[in-house]
């Protein structure tokens, strides 16, 4: 039996985004340090995430896709895509968080991989990018092991009531696949 085996991939309701912004709150308060305030991040990210989570589970006008790993009835990562969000670069990666127990066991890659083959059976496709801040190097290895291409730095802007701040503002990088569908060599049937 595979570490995979318990683990069920399946689109976000939205009943699920208590736990959703749950692991997205601990998941920034263990990356973000430095990037985010401390205040922010041991205090207003929970809120502020549940708020978002919650606003966006339920917007089905808007075109987006959120892919959830569950192990035991229990929310281990999430994958939220945003359909042709940039001319140039095509469909956002806009989150892929994967809770510490689950990481380095195929959870990120089948996430990524999933709400990909979700896409393109949905519609056509035309490129995936995200942005991953730059101390994030773990993240950036992912990336770049599944074919990601870095093609741009810039300041990431505030999250939540995150007071915009220019000097020490965290930079980020855009990573790039022109081709999505060759994320689905990742994919595990």
């Amino acid at each position: 039996m595979s570490d995979l085996d318990p683990v069920r991939y399946r689109r976000a309701q939205s009943s699920d985004a208590p736990a959703i912004a749950a692991l997205h709150a601990d998941s920034w308060r263990h990356h973000y340090r430095g990037a985010y305030s401390d205040t922010f991040l041991d205090g207003d990210v929970a809120a502020d995430r549940l708020e978002v989570w919650t606003r966006r589970l339920e917007e089905l006008a808007t075109p987006t896709n959120t892919i959830v790993a569950e192990a035991d009835s229990v929310i281990v990562g999430f994958a939220h895509t945003i359909l042709d969000e940039d001319p140039k670069w095509g469909t956002l990666l806009e989150n892929l968080h994967v809770a510490h127990d689950w990481k380095c066991r195929g959870v990120g890659t089948q996430l990524v991989a999933t709400g990909v083959q979700d896409l393109l059976e949905r519609r056509a496709v035309a490129g995936l990018y995200l942005w991953v801040l730059e101390q994030n190097t773990a993240a950036q290895a992912f990336y770049e092991a599944r074919g990601g291409t870095c093609v741009e730095r810039s300041f990431a802007p505030p999250p939540g009531g995150e007071p915009r701040r220019l000097v020490g503002a965290p930079r980020r990088l855009r990573y790039v696949w022109p081709d999505p569908s060759e994320l689905l060599l990742w994919l595990r049937l």
